[in-house]
């Protein structure tokens, strides 16, 4: 079943048309968050809620246009939503964040050949505010363009410009030995 479908009987009251849309975006949605919170457990919560929101609000949803940038964009919001919530009960990145979590579905040896790498850029993005952090995300995991990330975050281009400068002058300083120079 296509998006559009899903979303048409979701429109109806029937249900069935979010396990669609789950099954569809779970996987992206998980990823985003996680690459967000930097965290595991608050992923799979944040994923859980967008979904629910998703759900909630499918009646605000255009269905001439795609579903997954308006998806993403509540994943991605509900992602700086819980770590405004998590940060205000105590400071999470000090350790908890530091603490390698290996993917379930990599094979051992991939975890093993690339755990010093990860470890080192999971520490570095750890040290990129939030918003910085998401800016990232949006623009070299989800392959997102500047026009389509300021729809997603809600935001002028020229503030996505400023964010991703300063996520990567922020990494060329604490990569130093893993990034070669590199271009904007």
């Amino acid at each position: 079943m296509k998006d559009h479908q899903a979303i048409a009987l979701l429109k109806q009251g029937d249900i069935t048309g979010l396990e669609v849309l789950v099954r569809h975006y779970q996987d992206r949605a998980l990823r985003t968050a996680y690459l967000i919170c930097l965290d595991a457990d608050m992923a799979q919560d944040v994923a859980q809620d967008a979904f629910l929101r998703a759900y909630r609000r499918i009646e605000q949803f255009d269905i001439d246009r795609p579903f997954a940038p308006w998806f993403l964009r509540i994943v991605a919001n509900q992602a700086l939503m819980a770590i405004r919530k998590r940060r205000r009960i105590r400071a999470f990145l000090d350790d908890a964040l530091r603490e390698s979590i290996p993917d379930p579905s990599s094979s051992i040896e991939r975890t093993i050949l690339n755990a010093e790498t990860e470890g080192v850029v999971r520490d570095a993005l750890t040290r990129l505010s939030p918003m910085q952090r998401t800016a990232g995300v949006c623009r070299y995991y989800l392959g997102l363009g500047e026009a389509e990330m300021s729809e997603l975050l809600g935001c002028p281009q020229g503030t996505v410009k400023r964010r991703l400068h300063d996520a990567r002058q922020s990494l060329r300083r604490l990569l130093p030995g893993w990034i070669a120079g590199g271009t904007e």
